[in-house]
């Protein structure tokens, strides 16, 4: 009940342009008590910030036209107070910490539930003891690895390839795929 309390104050902010996720999502966090206002991209996003106040805000990474981190200081610039959650479903650790260096409050990959968005939006640590004990494969270091190249030369695929000692074409292969399972 405490929760719900929290979070009947809060207004939220939905960026995401997968329509059905993001109001799955909306209607999922209305019903433990949050005010929702859904984007679908970045410009009606800043609109609605401008005109409303939002204690919150969930932003999905990648989107046509933007990429989400470029919402992160105007919002702060708007909203000194808001709690920015970053979604994405090209989890990395260093797309993770670029975001929080950027300003967000939390990083969560998808498939998130609302009980994690919740927790993230009302500043509440959640506990996963098997996340922690998990060794992360090969690949996924391998993936890891490139995504830090990546931030590090501003995604430019050249200079990412040279310094990762392979061929342009091979890192462009492997930025196609999914990230591999951990």
């Amino acid at each position: 009940m405490k929760t719900f309390a929290k979070a009947q104050s809060m207004n939220i902010l939905i960026v995401d342009d997968d329509a059905l996720f993001r109001e799955r999502l909306a209607r999922a966090l209305h019903a433990r008590g949050f005010k929702t206002q859904t984007a679908a991209e970045i410009n009606s996003a800043l609109e609605f910030a401008k005109t409303q106040s939002f204690q919150g805000a969930l932003i999905d990474l990648q989107m046509p036209g933007g990429n989400g981190l470029n919402l992160i200081q105007p919002l702060r610039q708007l909203h000194p107070e808001i709690r920015l959650i970053v979604l994405t479903g090209y989890g990395s650790i260093a797309n993770a910490l670029h975001a929080v260096k950027m300003g967000a409050d939390d990083y969560l990959t998808k498939p998130a539930d609302a009980d994690q968005l919740t927790a993230a939006l009302l500043g509440e640590v959640q506990k996963n003891h098997d996340e922690t004990k998990q060794v992360p494969s090969l690949d996924w270091l391998e993936w890891e690895h490139i995504q830090r190249v990546l931030i590090e030369t501003n995604h430019n695929i050249t200079e990412s390839a040279r310094i990762l000692g392979i061929d342009r074409r091979s890192l462009q292969r492997k930025l196609i795929k999914h990230p591999p399972s951990r």
